[in-house]
């Protein structure tokens, strides 16, 4: 039985599609003025490997002179100025932490995004009080898909590997969860649902509500 389940957070617990793809364009027309804003799917694309590489990712699609480095710290600015403004819990996550954080067993997030970021936007959520753990980049030596973050959070939490369920919405997260040797559960609201399934998940998870069924598998 799982006695440790630990959340991914963007796409998962949190719709944050609009906010991150208005701090991107808002970096880009800081830097480049009067370019073309990317639109919200082309961003999505490029999300779930940290700012870094979403920067990267989007400076290589627009063929931009622009560097990573140059464009990374603008981005984080715009990007903590608008944590709040359209981000929100999917429907049905908060009666679902409700629910698991009533058990005796911890919850966590390990998530890409900056972990001041991360624990600030589930703070304004209102759900930061429901996670023994909130670490993102900055907490942990590695980024996901390296499993570093998620070793040290079982050994924090004192969990075993065969114990923890690691939940999440892209391979990113398999591929995770897959390294450190603990089961995959994917869910069927996040940014790229046809991808995840490709990955082949544990489980594919289709409401908040199924989340505590993990604990008897």
């Amino acid at each position: 039985m799982a006695r440790l389940v630990v959340f991914d957070l963007d796409g998962t617990l949190v719709d944050s599609a609009r906010d991150i793809a208005a701090a991107v364009n808002a970096a880009l027309t800081a830097l480049e003025p009067g370019t073309a804003p990317l639109p919200l799917g082309r961003v999505m694309g490029f999300v779930g490997d940290g700012a870094r590489v979403l920067i990267e990712r989007v400076l290589q699609h627009r063929r931009s002179s622009l560097r990573a480095d140059t464009v990374l710290p603008v981005y984080l600015e715009a990007y903590r100025e608008r944590l709040l403004d359209t981000t929100r819990l999917y429907p049905g996550i908060a009666d679902a932490l409700a629910e698991l954080s009533a058990r005796p067993h911890p919850l966590a997030v390990l998530t890409n995004k900056p972990g001041d970021l991360s624990r600030t936007l589930l703070d304004g959520l209102g759900v930061a009080p429901r996670f023994a753990r909130i670490w993102g980049a900055g907490d942990v030596p590695a980024r996901k898909p390296d499993p570093a973050g998620l070793h040290a959070l079982l050994s924090e939490l004192g969990a075993t590997a065969e114990e923890t369920w690691l939940v999440g919405d892209s391979p990113t997260d398999v591929a995770t969860a897959r390294a450190a040797g603990v089961r995959a559960a994917g869910v069927c609201w996040g940014f790229d649902v046809a991808t995840l399934r490709a990955a082949s998940p544990d489980r594919m998870l289709e409401h908040p509500q199924e989340f505590a069924r993990l604990y008897d598998d």
